[in-house]
Order: structure tokens, then C-alpha cells, then sequence
């Protein structure tokens, strides 16, 4: 079995997977990372692991499953991918839209698909029907967008997410409109500028986000919310 371990810019997962198929997976805080992952080697048969991280890795994870002869990959610019990465700074590509790219190579080969991971920040990534992957963006996220109207201003209140389609006639209602309507308008405009360029585009919403932005979506898109995961397991497979 293989044990993914994909630490955000918010939060851990720890994921089982027994070939293809996930059987297990724990979201948790990042300090309880090591506690999660003894527990989850004493339960389950672990042959071996990737991990990701867009911050910085505890060691300690990665010294306790190798003494446990569990193979750990810790995937980074020089990692075997089953992709062309043809950005221009491979070196400064986060290891998240890595697997996105990993994922989506691997669930809807030969075509050209553009990923949208709405977690922290907002990032759009394809890969075309050739395998090659050239970059894409990287936008603020729902949660970081309330954030900065509440801290680079005197006045604004820090509010949670809340779809609203009608008028901002009040100030919080003002900034949900913003914020959400914003961010929809964002993602279709974007999805359109693709659209343009790549024929039979398939687009895929993943990320922290996923279930609440798709229900405002009109774009016709596939909502998984564990498309990075099934990229860290594919890229495990494939360098074994």
C-alpha cells in the first residue's frame, strides 16, 4: 500500500491508497503530522510513500518511515514525472501543481486539460493533449481575499465565505459580492480564455474550495476534490 503525505499552505493530508483506489484519508494539523502517520504504518501495510510539502518538512516523518523500510520520495524539481515540464523555473514550481499536472496526464490522457486547485491561492495549470505542461497562474484565494479587505483596511469586519447573488446593500453583503462573485467571474473569464486556445478542453476544480465554488460555476467542469492526491500516488507508482 502506499501512503501519501501532502502538506498545504493551511493544512496536512494523509492519504492510503491500495493501487488506484484511496481507502483511507485524514485531514489534520500540520504539528500532528507524525502522530497520524505511526499510527496509520501500525494499521495498514506500508510499501511505500511520497510526500509533498509547499512549506518546510519535518524530517522526523520521513526518518521514521525509513526505519520502518518503507521507501519515501519527497518530491521536488528532480522527481521523475510522467509529464514534459516545460516551465521556464522548474526549480521554483510548487510541488502541488506537480501532481495536478501528474493527475491529470493520468485521468484524461491525450487530452488537454486545465486544472483549477481552489485552496489558499487560486492556481490554473494545463497540460495538453502532447503531455507538455508550460505553466499557467497563481490568483488569492476566497479566504486570503476576505483577509486582505479586513486587514489592509481600517474599517472592513473579516467575514466567512457566504454566497450572495444579489446587491452589496449592505457592507458585508457589499464585500460577499465582491469576494464570491469576483472569484466566479475570475474562474469563467478564465476558463473561456482557455477554451479559446485548446480545443475539447477538460477542466477540472479541485482543492479546499472544490464543492462550494462549483455549485456557482455555469462551466461544464469535473469536481474532485482528491485529484492531488491521485497525483502523488501516480507519480509514487511511476518511479517504482
Amino acid at each position: 500500500m502506499n501512503l501519501i503525505i501532502d502538506t498545504g499552505n493551511t493544512r496536512t493530508k494523509i492519504a492510503v491508497f491500495k493501487l488506484d483506489s484511496l481507502i483511507h484519508l485524514e485531514k489534520i494539523k500540520t504539528k500532528k503530522i507524525l502522530l497520524e502517520v505511526k499510527k496509520i504504518v501500525k494499521r495498514y501495510t506500508i510499501n511505500k510513500a511520497i510526500v509533498s510539502s509547499v512549506a518546510k518538512f519535518s524530517t522526523e516523518i520521513s526518518l521514521f518511515l525509513s526505519k520502518n523500510d518503507i521507501k519515501v520520495i519527497n518530491l521536488n524539481a528532480k522527481t521523475k514525472i510522467p509529464f514534459k515540464n516545460l516551465y521556464k523555473t522548474p526549480e521554483t514550481l510548487g510541488v502541488d501543481r506537480i501532481a495536478l499536472m501528474a493527475s491529470a496526464q493520468k485521468n484524461y490522457p491525450n487530452k488537454n486539460v486545465l486544472v483549477i486547485d481552489a485552496g489558499t491561492c487560486i492556481t490554473y495549470d494545463l497540460i495538453n493533449t502532447n503531455k507538455e505542461y508550460f505553466g499557467g497562474a497563481i490568483a488569492p484565494g476566497v479566504k486570503m481575499k476576505y483577509e486582505a479587505l479586513h486587514q489592509f483596511t481600517a474599517n472592513l469586519p473579516l467575514l466567512k465565505p457566504k454566497a450572495n447573488t444579489q446587491i452589496g446593500n449592505s457592507t458585508k453583503n457589499a464585500i460577499h459580492q465582491g469576494v464570491i462573485n469576483g472569484t466566479i467571474l475570475e474562474i469563467e473569464g478564465i476558463i473561456n480564455q482557455y477554451q479559446n486556445n485548446n480545443d475539447n478542453l477538460t477542466i477540472v476544480l479541485t482543492g479546499g474550495d472544490t464543492f462550494f465554488l462549483a455549485k456557482l460555476l455555469k462551466s461544464s467542469i469535473f469536481a474532485n476534490p482528491n485529484f492531488l492526491l491521485e497525483g502523488l500516488n501516480y507519480i509514487l507508482n511511476y518511479n517504482s
